[in-house]
Order: structure tokens, then sequence, then C-alpha cells
């Protein structure tokens, strides 16, 4: 009986201007092309950090009326709950992103790299895009879930 042959898996280290305690590794199975803003996968050891769902609301509780504001004061929101946690932006493993209107996503990409970039660097780790019908609060245009692992 033959065993069906997958791809072989590259363990990569994370990005040359991260600090090198971080204990990610980048999950890339050989043959696959490299992704773009994202990892396929990522392995850590030490401390989960998770945040719940958060939104770009600001600290008063309101949201901009625009997608990329929101996405903007959403990052800061969660660089803000890591960091109470014991956590850098480094951190992370994952990111779900739940966005109620995937083309406005898509019209913003150039805007969306350069704001995740100066809130995270050029850290990239496994992320998920998924459209929903709407989010709890009625004006959230965006809401994203992260996972953060610390080194121990």
């Amino acid at each position: 009986m033959s065993m069906p042959k997958g791809p072989s898996l590259a363990v990569l280290p994370v990005a040359d201007n991260e600090a090198s305690d971080t204990g990610l590794q980048i999950l890339q199975p050989s043959g696959w092309p490299m992704p773009k803003g994202y990892a396929n996968g990522m392995a850590a050891d030490g401390r989960l950090v998770v945040t719940g769902g958060v939104i770009g609301w600001n600290i008063a509780g309101e949201l901009a009326d625009e997608f990329v504001a929101q996405v903007r004061q959403a990052l800061s929101n969660i660089a803000a709950i890591l960091a109470e946690g014991g956590a850098r932006p480094e951190h992370l493993v994952r990111l779900t992103w739940y966005v109620v209107d995937i083309e406005e996503y898509l019209a913003n990409l150039k805007s969306l790299g350069q704001v995740y970039r100066e809130i995270f660097g050029a850290h990239y780790p496994a992320m998920a895009l998924v459209q929903v019908v709407r989010l709890v609060e009625k004006a959230a245009r965006v809401e994203i879930e992260a996972t953060a692992v610390v080194p121990r």
C-alpha cells in the first residue's frame, strides 16, 4: 500500500527585522507560491494571548464612518490589548477579519497595507478574511480577532 505524497513543509524564520526571541516559525509548504501580506501557517511556543472580536471604535465608543479608518482603529485597539497581555504585534500568529463588504476591503488593499504596516510592522501572521451579513454594532464595517503567542 503506498501512501499519498503531499507537499513537503518548509519552516521559515520570521522576517529579519523581527526580534529573534519571538519563537515563531512561518510554515510554508515547498512549491507553494509565497503569500503576500499573510502566512499560510505559523508555529510558536509560549503563552497564548487572544482577543475577542475587536472593532474600530475609539475610547469614547465612537466609530468612524470610513472603512480604512475603522481598520486603523481596530488594529490599534488590538495592539493595546496585546500590550495588556505582555504581547507585541510581532507575537501575532493569527488574525481573522470579518468584513461586511469584501469589495470594500479589496478596493482599499493599498491603504489597508499601509495602515497595517504602520501599526504592526512587516510581520504577517496566518490570516483569514470572511464576509458577514452584518456585525453586532450596526455601524461597524470590520471586526478582527487576534491570537498571539508570547515566548517563555
